[in-house]
């Protein structure tokens, strides 16, 4: 690879990282540390904050449906996305309104939503075009540095007793900051790939390609149920487990500096491991995360499973995008967006039914059985789908 080559799919990496670090780590999770100086506030309760999370994710599934139909050109999409996360930010702040939130929550999950599946598909085809594909787990380091890099201000806020909504405000200028050194980068016309370079799908029979996206697109929507419920609820749950403890504070960083490790680390997976395979150790080593977190409701028990669930988080995404090329080659966006509307469906179920079990039994430890539960059957059927592949190829 050529030097000037290989500097832009770095940068093009890079940026793509800092990107989703607005869009997934300050526009979606930074509300899962300041839910609790919400609570805190007083401005909330829990059955709101479930409410919140909920509407977030309910605008993420719009948003990922809004990707399948949207035309022209992917950086301009991403560009607003980036700008309404910032502003979205920042009316959280502002606002100190339950109803306003939902909306603004909701609009932040469509900002989310655009903003990965157009800058994933982007920087995954420009990597492909500068021959650097490894490099596409750099752009999943994006969410995990964003949910490091709250999680330890939100930490310093709560030690410093600051309100809720200056980390609100805090964090719009963040984001903010990283939007700006990225905007260059997106600022341009999508770059297409030459004939010669574009990718192709596999030479699959059309009825296996039928099943194999219908399996790969159920099996995203288990997973997207699977972690939400530990994802939303991380520093609440430790809280109850260890009260008094300065603890909790830190397993929500512990899980953004495992997510970008993990994504760090399947940059070097070799690219022609088979995905479904991936993915399903994926599942099942959040499976294992969550049940360690029940099991052992302890300071090593969190702390082992923040990092169980965050090492697989957005490696689970680069394998599931990884496949949809596999399935549809460069025509694989409306598959994206497909793949990201019905992990939508699965965050949008996952905090209502936490929240309800909860009021039922005083703990979240149903709810995170029935979340474990899921993604063991989501690996089983990526099981199955690898296996009826290989059976057709004999």
């Amino acid at each position: 690879m050529k030097i000037e080559q290989h500097r832009e799919a770095w940068r093009v990496a890079l940026a793509g990282a800092l990107c989703l670090a607005v869009a997934m780590g300050i526009g979606r999770f930074a509300f899962t540390p300041l839910l609790p100086m919400m609570l805190h506030d007083g401005v909330i309760d829990l059955t709101a904050g479930g409410w919140l999370a909920t509407a977030n994710y309910l605008g993420y599934f719009i948003g990922a449906l809004l990707c399948m139909v949207l035309r022209g050109s992917a950086t301009r999409f991403i560009r607003i996305g980036l700008a309404a996360t910032v502003l979205l930010t920042l009316g959280m702040g502002l606002w100190q309104s339950p109803g306003l939130w939902l909306v603004l929550r909701t609009l932040a999950g469509i900002a989310s939503a655009c903003t990965f599946v157009f800058a994933s598909g982007w920087c995954l085809q420009r990597l492909a075009q500068l021959q650097a594909p490894a490099l596409g787990g750099i752009i999943y380091c994006g969410p995990g540095l964003g949910i490091l890099l709250t999680g330890l201000a939100t930490s310093a806020m709560v030690s410093h007793h600051w309100k809720a909504s200056y980390g609100w405000l805090s964090y719009a200028l963040l984001a903010l900051l990283l939007t700006a050194f990225v905007w260059r980068t997106f600022a341009g016309p999508a770059v297409g790939l030459p004939p010669a370079a574009a990718a192709s799908p596999q030479a699959l029979p059309p009825a296996q390609i039928v099943r194999q996206t219908r399996g790969l697109t159920i099996a995203y929507a288990l997973a997207g149920f699977g972690y939400i419920i530990t994802a939303t609820f991380l520093p609440v749950i430790a809280r109850q487990a260890l009260p008094g403890s300065s603890w909790p504070d830190l397993f929500w960083p512990l899980f953004g500096i495992s997510v970008s490790l993990g994504a760090w680390l399947a940059t070097h997976l070799p690219v022609h491991w088979d995905n479904r395979l991936l993915l399903a150790a994926c599942y099942l080593l959040q499976a294992t995360g969550i049940l360690i977190g029940v099991a052992s409701p302890s300071v090593f028990g969190f702390a082992l499973g923040s990092i169980l669930l965050g090492l697989p988080f957005t490696a689970i995404t680069l394998f599931a995008m990884r496949d949809a090329r596999r399935l549809r080659g460069d025509q694989a966006r409306s598959l994206m967006g497909l793949l990201t509307a019905t992990y939508g469906i699965g965050q949008i179920v996952g905090p209502p039914l936490a929240t309800r079990l909860v009021q039922g039994s005083g703990n979240f430890t149903s709810s995170l059985c029935v979340a474990a539960f899921t993604l063991v059957a989501g690996a089983g059927l990526l099981g199955l789908m690898y296996r009826e592949s290989q059976q057709a190829q004999a």
